[in-house]
């Protein structure tokens, strides 16, 4: 009998090992993986550079801590800083740590404008994380009955909707930010338009505030450019990372730039396992690889084969409401419950996953081939088809 905490409702499968977009259970069966662990494994399994460089830098040294200064851990906020134009780089360990710590900056911001109790505005049905401060932040109810009473400061209005943010606004002094997913993830692939968020970039600048992009799933070219916000050729204030970076290494980050530079001064955040040389040897080979091999074309172009395969299979079936796409986030969304097709899917040798409870979410990691693309619409139709036809 395990020990572990019922935290959980884990599929009846276990993996051996990878190969590129396929998972080996115990048994020796393969599966597609149209999940790659959850927008994190980006480079597939068992990458040969990725590989490589964590053997070889864990055969030097895996963990100093940040009392010492760690050359990788420089080149990656170097690396970083160039391909997002943002000017400093915190290290954290997962996407919930680089919440918070947008969270936190957003906070000292105001104080140390005067104001006493600030006040960050989030959408409607985001996921920020399962720390007391995110799961506060996070638009789903579902996910906080029972952690009440929840962080305050936080104010929610629906997502992709200006006129909702400016009436937040009226008569506020004490708003200090706005926190937003570009492309939300869990909340069923809710892409943001494009002049939405351009027009949040002009009022935050208007307004002072910090416009803080929660980027921990759209972000590391999952949506075809190396950050989902630069679709819409903007830049944030303030940007959290996580997730696709390391490759499957735990490794958040939290940008900043302009006037949520020079915020964070010694003492005012930390943390003991962020930014690692393991975790950086990871990241800074997953950035190198994206960039060499093409991966973020790839991500557009086989995002657009996935999308319109799917979208011409099931155009006219009963059932099915939206297809929604960025790159390599996909959503199926259904007019009923559907996580059911998740153990189908299992069955049938595919890993997929249901958001939001109507939502089938695709995350293939970004060197997915056609011919994999091909696979999994001719793979997935008719299990979709069938799911309908059958309730």
């Amino acid at each position: 009998m395990s020990h572990l905490m019922n935290t959980y409702g884990r599929l009846p499968v276990a993996f051996s090992h990878g190969e590129g977009s396929w998972l080996f259970d115990l048994s020796g069966k393969r599966y597609l993986d149209a999940l790659s662990g959850i927008a994190v494994s980006t480079l597939g399994h068992n990458h040969p550079r990725l590989v490589r460089a964590i053997a070889e830098q864990a055969s030097r040294v895996i963990h100093t801590s940040n009392l010492y200064g760690i050359p990788l851990q420089e080149a990656l906020s170097d690396r970083l800083a160039e391909l997002s134009a943002m000017d400093e780089v915190f290290f954290c360990n997962s996407g919930c740590e680089a919440n918070e710590a947008a969270i936190k900056l957003a906070r000292l911001y105001g104080y140390k404008r005067g104001i006493a109790e600030p006040v960050i505005i989030v959408m409607e049905h985001s996921f920020h994380g399962r720390t007391l401060a995110t799961l506060s932040a996070t638009g789903n109810k579902k996910v906080q009955i029972g952690f009440e009473p929840l962080v305050g400061g936080f104010l929610r209005v629906p997502f992709d909707d200006l006129a909702a943010v400016e009436r937040s606004l009226e008569g506020r002094a004490d708003v200090v930010g706005i926190l937003l997913e570009p492309v939300q993830g869990e909340g069923g692939i809710h892409v943001a338009q494009q002049a939405y968020l351009k027009a949040l970039r002009t009022l935050c600048d208007e307004r002072e505030l910090l416009l803080m992009f929660d980027e921990v799933q759209c972000g590391v070219g999952r949506t075809g450019k190396w950050f989902g916000h630069q679709n819409a050729d903007i830049k944030p204030d303030v940007m959290s990372l996580a997730k696709g970076l390391g490759s499957g290494v735990p490794i958040g980050a939290c940008l900043a730039a302009g006037r949520a530079a020079g915020v964070f001064q010694p003492g005012n955040h930390g943390s003991t396992f962020g930014g690692n040389p393991l975790a950086c040897a990871a990241a800074l080979t997953t950035l190198s690889v994206i960039d060499e091999e093409g991966l973020l074309e790839n991500a557009e172009r086989i995002g657009r084969i996935i999308c319109s395969g799917l979208s011409k299979a099931l155009e006219g079936v009963p059932g099915v409401l939206d297809i929604r796409s960025a790159g390599l986030m996909i959503g199926i969304e259904l007019d009923r419950p559907c996580g059911a097709l998740v153990a189908q899917a299992l069955e049938a040798g595919y890993l997929i996953n249901v958001t939001a409870d109507k939502v089938v979410r695709l995350l293939p990691s970004l060197n997915f081939s056609e011919g994999e693309a091909t696979a999994l619409v001719d793979g997935l139709v008719p299990l979709i088809k069938g799911f309908l036809a059958a309730q």
